[in-house]
């Protein structure tokens, strides 16, 4: 799994809504689920995206993530003063889907800590034409609103996560952020992978340039141009964001999952954990549930 694989993992739909609702000219929607990230694609007829200020066109073919958790609105037209309605992804809201401007949403949640890197990337509202990848998707949701087959929530949940994925990897492949740049260096990106495979295993600044077939002194250099921090200091913090979801699971205590992340004990981990988060990780750890 590569590193945005890992981000994209936890990121899931918890609710979508197919052709609901079909807006009327002169009508808007404010979304107010609070999520981390909403996808919005308009199936048919166009409309406006009002995020932070800003005004953002969308039609057919172009699928916009919002992100949260502040609300924002959906308009059919942005110079009028309409009071939206307040509306959230939880497939609660009527599936009239006769004319009208019918629009694809998808609420997401992050409940984990390894995704909040994917967040820090991204910008409030981005925009991506439809791609190939996404089309047959696009067109089988089309198709099943034309036929009033618009499927069950589970189904249609899991089809808003294929699109979202999509989505963002073409944003990320488009404006390439630093640390997603160097996942295609020759150099770095080998060492990416092999974090990222083996957390826990005993890496050392000699052992990762072994890697990279590179010198210690060229991967230290190189890394740090391409990421904004040296091997081990990458390393560390995948470390203790892969232990604060850990550290969550039910029953989880504080000397496996130092081991899981490969800290020989709990004291050594404690201490690391406490230095990068503020915070010791008992405070995290969740007790056996029965």
């Amino acid at each position: 799994m590569d590193p945005l694989d890992e981000l994209l993992y936890a990121v899931r739909a918890n609710g979508a809504v197919l052709g609901t609702p079909a807006l009327s000219a002169g009508s808007a929607l404010r979304f107010t689920d609070a999520p981390a990230l909403t996808l919005c694609s308009p199936l048919r007829g166009e409309g406006w995206l009002l995020v932070d200020g800003e005004s953002v066109h969308l039609v057919p073919g172009q699928t916009a993530v919002v992100r949260g958790p502040e609300p924002f609105v959906f308009t059919t037209d942005p110079g009028l003063a309409i009071d939206p309605i307040d509306v959230r992804c939880d497939g609660s809201i009527g599936a009239e889907t006769a004319g009208g401007t019918v629009l694809l949403a998808g609420a997401f949640t992050v409940r984990q800590e390894m995704p909040r890197r994917l967040l820090n990337a991204l910008p409030p509202v981005l925009v991506i034409a439809e791609e190939e990848d996404c089309t047959p998707l696009l067109n089988y949701l089309e198709a099943s609103l034309a036929t009033g087959k618009l499927g069950r929530q589970v189904s249609l949940d899991r089809l808003v996560d294929w699109l979202m994925v999509c989505t963002l990897r073409e944003w990320f492949d488009r404006n390439s952020p630093r640390w997603y740049t160097a996942l295609s260096d020759s150099v770095v990106g080998p060492v990416l992978q092999a974090m990222h495979r083996s957390p826990a295993d005993p890496w050392t600044l000699a052992s990762l340039a072994e890697v990279a077939n590179v010198s210690r002194t060229t991967l230290a250099r190189r890394f740090t141009d391409l990421t904004g921090e040296s091997p081990l200091g990458y390393l560390t913090d995948l470390r203790m964001t892969l232990a604060a979801d850990l550290l969550t699971e039910p029953g989880a205590s504080v000397t496996a999952v130092a081991r899981r992340i490969g800290y020989a004990d709990a004291f050594s981990f404690s201490a690391a954990f406490k230095r990068e988060r503020g915070i010791s990780p008992s405070n995290l750890s969740q007790p056996a549930t029965v």
